[in-house]
């Protein structure tokens, strides 16, 4: 993932629910494009911050059984207000169902108590080895790697045993 829109994972209840948050400030890149004199945090990229949850909650819910955890479908995102450097964007997500080869999730995200964006998200959960089994090495590497940002996240505080490398 080329952006990680997680700071940390705030609350973590495996098949339920996530709670994260994302502190905004100006050193983020996209901002001196989004907008020169008036910065705001893209809405895809507050929507790549719920996907990101989902992928969390996911993982943690799995073990980590799947190596690559994707969005397949967003719909009735609704964009209510900006969020702007120096603000925290808190995100709500709720597990709607979880099952071995995709989930669904209704995301909310916050600053204060004010909703900013909201959407139902459907992702896909896959390894590579499924298609090619010459790829499982790689599917360990990936959730290797996985494990240790969701320690760094703080999601190990919730789900010790999910740390494990």
């Amino acid at each position: 993932m080329k952006f990680v829109l997680i700071d940390r994972i705030t609350a973590l209840e495996p098949g339920r629910r996530l709670v994260a948050t994302k502190a905004l400030t100006l050193a983020e890149e996209y901002l001196a494009d989004h907008f020169p004199t008036f910065p705001v945090m893209p809405g895809v990229m507050m929507l790549e911050a719920m996907v990101q949850s989902a992928a969390w909650l996911v993982r943690a819910t799995m073990d980590f059984s799947a190596s690559l955890v994707t969005l397949e479908e967003a719909k009735n995102v609704t964009y209510k207000s900006f969020v702007a450097p120096g603000r925290t964007l808190e995100l709500r997500i709720d597990a709607v169902r979880i099952e071995p080869r995709g989930s669904e999730f209704r995301g909310v995200g916050v600053c204060g108590e004010r909703e900013m964006v909201k959407a139902q998200m459907r992702l896909r959960h896959a390894n590579l080895a499924d298609r090619d089994p010459s790829l499982a090495e790689l599917d360990r590497t990936l959730v290797q790697q996985a494990r240790r940002l969701f320690s760094l996240l703080g999601g190990a505080t919730f789900v010790p045993a999910a740390a494990g490398v």
